[in-house]
C-alpha cells in the first residue's frame, strides 16, 4: 500500500487508523514467536551488567536529547508544520517527546524494533499522536501482495488487531530480512552470558566469604552418624541422616559464623585443630576478564570505552572518540529515523514537494563548548553561517542584523563583495581592473 493511498484510508476511517480485528489468539503469536516470553526477562538479565545498562542509557538518552526540525531540501531553508508540535512539544497525552523518544531507542536496542503507533486525525488525517509500542508487542509480516502489516497485541487487554504499515513507524536493528530488526543483546548473547556468568561466580564467591574459611582437623573417627539422648539417628526435615561431619559443621557455624559472631573465641575439643586458608588477590579478583568483557559489550553497541569509565583517559582521545561516536554510532541510527518519519508522517504532496524531517544533532555536541565554538567561527568566517543561524541552533532570539553573510574580505557583506572586490582591484592597478 502506498503511503498516499494509505493516509486516503485513513482519512475515511472513523477511528482515524486502518484497525481490523482479526481472530488471532495471543497463544498463536506465542507460538510464532511474536511475544518471546523470555524477552522481558532476557533484557533484566542483561541489563544486571553494568556495561549494557549503561549502553543502552547512553544511546537512549543521545536519541531522546535530538530535537526535529523540518527543512525544504531543494531551499535547505526550515519550514513549519503542525507535526512538529507533536514531535518537540507534546507526541501524546502520557510521555514528553524525551520519553518518547528514549523509550523507541531502548525497544530498538533490546528488542531490535522500535515502533511509532500513529495516530491521525479522522477528518484531516493530520497526526494527533505518536504512541511507542513495546518491541515484544508488535511483530510484522507481508501479505501474498508484499504488502506490510502489524499485528499489535494490546499491553492492556490482551487483545490483537492489525494495523498497515502506513500507521507504524519502524525502526530497526541490524536486519537480514529487511522486515524486522534483531537485538543487539541476541547477537551479543554469548558474550552477555559470559560477563553475567562470571559475575554471579563473584557474587557467589563473596557471599561465602571468597573461599572456606578454614579447616578443622581431627583424629577421632566422624564416619558415623548424629544420635539424640535416646540413641536414635537425626534426621532433617526431609527424612536424610545427619553425619557426624554435618553435626559438627552445623555447630561451628552457628557459633562463629555471620557479623554478630565473628572474632568469637573458638574452644576446640576432642582433637580438634583450625587450620585458616588464604587466597591471593589476582585469584580473588577477575579483573582482567573482566575488561575484556566491557570491551566486547562496548564494541556491540558502537560505544567509546571512557563514556563507560573503562580505559586509558585523556581529553584529546575522548574528544576525537566523541566525535568517532556522533559520526559512526549515532549518525546512521539518525538517519533511519528521519528515512522513516519522512516517509510515514507527511503527506505524499509534502515529500513530492521536498520536504523532510531532520534530526538536529548539534544537541549531541553543546558539551563540547571549544568544539562547538570553533566551528561556529569557522562557518560564520566563510560566510556558511549568518549569526542568526547561530543563534538558531543554540536556541536563542534572534538579533537585529543578523541575517548578513560576512565573507574574508574585511568580512563585509556577501551582498556587495562583488562590487569592493572589483573597487579594490581597481585601486591597486592605478584604475585598471584585471
Amino acid at each position: 500500500m502506498s503511503v498516499s493511498n494509505g493516509l486516503r484510508a485513513v482519512a475515511r476511517s472513523p477511528s482515524g487508523m486502518q484497525r481490523v480485528q482479526n481472530a488471532i489468539t495471543v497463544d498463536t503469536l506465542t507460538a510464532a514467536g511474536a511475544l518471546p516470553v523470555g524477552e522481558a526477562g532476557n533484557e533484566t538479565f542483561a541489563r544486571k551488567l553494568s556495561a549494557v545498562d549503561r549502553c543502552i542509557e547512553i544511546l537512549s538518552d543521545s536519541m531522546a536529547k535530538l530535537p526535529t526540525y523540518c527543512v525544504d531540501r531543494a531551499s535547505r531553508e526550515r519550514v513549519d508544520l503542525p507535526l512538529l508540535t507533536v514531535l518537540n512539544v507534546r507526541p501524546n497525552e502520557a510521555m514528553t517527546p524525551f520519553v518518547r523518544k528514549k523509550l523507541l531507542e531502548t525497544s530498538r536496542l533490546v528488542t531490535g524494533n522500535g515502533y511509532d503507533w500513529i495516530i491521525r486525525d479522522p477528518y484531516t488525517a493530520q497526526v494527533r499522536e505518536l504512541i511507542p509500542l513495546p518491541g515484544h508487542l508488535v511483530t510484522p509480516w507481508r501479505d501474498t501482495n508484499g504488502r506490510v502489516w502489524y499485528h499489535v497485541c494490546h499491553p492492556y487487554n490482551g487483545s490483537v488487531f492489525t494495523l498497515s504499515s502506513a500507521d507504524i513507524c519502524h525502526y530497526k536493528g541490524a536486519t537480514r530480512d529487511g522486515l524486522k530488526g534483531i537485538s543487539v543483546l541476541r547477537r551479543a548473547s554469548e558474550v552477555i552470558a559470559s560477563a553475567r556468568a562470571r559475575q554471579q561466580h563473584d557474587l557467589s564467591y563473596y557471599q561465602h566469604g571468597g573461599q572456606p574459611s578454614g579447616v578443622l582437623k581431627t583424629d577421632a573417627d566422624l564416619s558415623g552418624y548424629a544420635k539424640n539422648e535416646t540413641g536414635d539417628i537425626l534426621r532433617r526435615a526431609d527424612g536424610t541422616a545427619v553425619t557426624l561431619k554435618d553435626q559438627l559443621r552445623s555447630e561451628w557455624e552457628r557459633v562463629h559464623s555471620g557479623p554478630t559472631n565473628a572474632f568469637k573465641l573458638a574452644v576446640l575439643d576432642y582433637g580438634l585443630d583450625y587450620k585458616p586458608l588464604a587466597i591471593s588477590n589476582r585469584d580473588a579478583q577477575f579483573i582482567e576478564s573482566q575488561e575484556v568483557a566491557i570491551r566486547d559489550i562496548a564494541r556491540y553497541f558502537g560505544i567509546p570505552l571512557y563514556k563507560l569509565q573503562e580505559g586509558k583517559q585523556s581529553y584529546s582521545s575522548n574528544e576525537q572518540n566523541a566525535i568517532e561516536y556522533v559520526v559512526s554510532t549515532l549518525h546512521p541510527i539518525v538517519t533511519q529515523y528521519e528515512e522513516e518519519t519522512t516517509w510515514k508522517l507527511l503527506f505524499a504532496g509534502q515529500v513530492a514537494a521536498g520536504l523532510e524531517l531532520r534530526i538536529n544533532m548539534m544537541a549531541e555536541l553543546r558539551g563540547d563548548n571549544a568544539a562547538r565554538g570553533a566551528w561556529y567561527k569557522t562557518m560564520w568566517e566563510i560566510g556558511g553561517f549568518s549569526v542568526n543561524n547561530i543563534m538558531q541552533l543554540e536556541d536563542m532570539p534572534d538579533v537585529e542584523g543578523g541575517d548578513e553573510r560576512m565573507a574574508s574580505l574585511n568580512y563585509v557583506p556577501l551582498s556587495i563583495w562583488k562590487e569592493l572586490s572589483l573597487q579594490r582591484n581597481t585601486n591597486r592597478n592605478g584604475g585598471e581592473t584585471t
